[in-house]
């Protein structure tokens, strides 16, 4: 039999130990949070996503940290038409960006 929490979790998301306590996070001097608007600037260059993303007008979902304490800026891009996928936490609709990746608009 399952305990509430056991039927809570979800075995494929790998941020849920980090979703108990919201991380903090300031650009530019100012609190970074769910909600707030973005502009983009992925600066690895490794895929055609990054050069896509750039310049795009973002909407900040969650600041997740991972288990070497890095910070991401978790988004959704505000022209995708499958963004509300992104807001479900569905695969392939967020994206995940280092903070000196962001800026505000």
């Amino acid at each position: 039999m399952m305990s509430e929490r056991d039927e809570a979790s979800n075995p494929f998301d790998f941020w849920q130990d980090a979703k108990e306590a919201p991380i903090k996070a300031f650009l530019d001097g100012r609190a970074l949070h769910p909600g707030a608007h973005v502009l983009l600037h992925p600066k690895k260059h490794q895929d055609i996503f990054d050069a896509v993303l750039a310049g795009k007008l973002a909407t900040v979902e969650s600041i997740q940290e991972d288990w070497e304490g890095r910070i991401y800026v978790v988004v959704t891009v505000d022209e995708d038409p499958g963004r509300d996928l992104g807001q479900e936490q569905l695969v392939g609709h967020r994206f995940f960006f280092d903070l000196d990746e962001v800026s505000w608009p």
